[in-house]
């Protein structure tokens, strides 16, 4: 600290800076700003803490909390980081926000006869992040054993949709069913019988998830045009994909017992999952959209087969 007679009382220091004496009285108490007492028992600061409270003071202007502008005066953090911290926290807070005005609108749009039901429904999701959250979870459970996470990660792509910053009133409404859909215990035993045979049968989880994923990139602008499911290669890469960790060919025979062992696809809650997917995330032609088109296109050859 300087001498006495170079520092700066409390109100030229207010003047200085545009902060006013109680606040900066404030931050002395707090540590945000040092001082020394006169022999009167007056504060007295270095003039240094004009550029300190001017600094305070832009941080605080930008709706920063004295914690993370302490942990830039003392050089614990830049003011980069804390400025991200800041932005990152806010983006949060500005997409609860849209989540919440999105779930007042689904449910003033609701009409009479469905407004309770539709309150009913939003008010069990907290919010967008929470929805996937469970998503995931309920996919998670529908898992027999461990799997490789890249394994997990890409079926989570093809199954979860991204809750998006600013939704609309239907896309919150498809989150909420997608979240009501995901406690359904009998359908996460349908989902869990199914991996356990795919454990049993299936010799590589990771080969079959990107063999379905490349023909699920070919689907996808046949879904995207509205194209109704039928053969070509699309179908032809999604059945070899099964067929080459099965230890089977491409076969009518097989593709009828593929066809049995998908059955759980074709149920009608899972259909609605891969419509309310496309509805919460906003695109028609989703993997689990093309896997279902895939899975029809399946059905549809066996059924040309044997009529043939």
């Amino acid at each position: 600290m300087p001498l006495l007679d170079e520092t700066l009382g409390i109100g030229d220091l207010a003047r200085l800076t545009g902060v006013p004496v109680r606040t900066i009285r404030f931050y002395c108490d707090e540590g945000i700003v040092d001082s020394v007492r006169s022999t009167g028992g007056h504060r007295r600061f270095d003039p240094a803490a004009v550029e300190r409270l001017g600094l305070v003071r832009r941080l605080r202007g930008l709706g920063l909390g004295l914690p993370a502008v302490r942990r830039v005066l003392d050089g614990e953090r830049s003011l980069a980081e804390v400025v991200a911290a800041e932005r990152a926290a806010l983006d949060v807070r500005l997409a609860d926000l849209s989540w919440r005005r999105a779930s007042l609108r689904a449910v003033e749009e609701a009409g009479p006869a469905d407004r309770a039901g539709r309150l009913e429904l939003l008010a069990a999701v907290e919010n967008g992040g929470a929805a996937r959250d469970a998503l995931v979870d309920f996919w998670r459970r529908a898992m027999v054993a461990p799997v490789p996470e890249a394994v997990f990660t890409a079926l989570v792509a093809m199954t979860v949709p991204e809750p998006p910053a600013d939704p609309t009133p239907p896309q919150v409404v498809a989150f909420a069913e997608l979240f009501a859909l995901a406690g359904d215990r009998t359908l996460t035993r349908l989902l869990l019988a199914m991996a356990r045979e795919n454990a049993e049968l299936v010799a590589d989880q990771a080969e079959l998830m990107n063999g379905i994923g490349e023909a699920c990139a070919l689907a996808r602008p046949l879904v995207q045009a509205g194209e109704p499911p039928r053969a070509g290669p699309a179908l032809d890469r999604f059945v070899a994909a099964h067929a080459s960790v099965r230890g089977g060919g491409d076969t009518p025979r097989f593709r009828g017992r593929l066809l049995a062992r998908l059955a759980v696809d074709r149920d009608p809650r899972m259909r609605r999952y891969w419509r309310l997917v496309a509805e919460a995330g906003g695109d028609p032609a989703t993997l689990g959209a093309s896997h279902l088109w895939l899975s029809d296109a399946l059905e549809r050859s066996v059924g040309q087969g044997r009529t043939a």
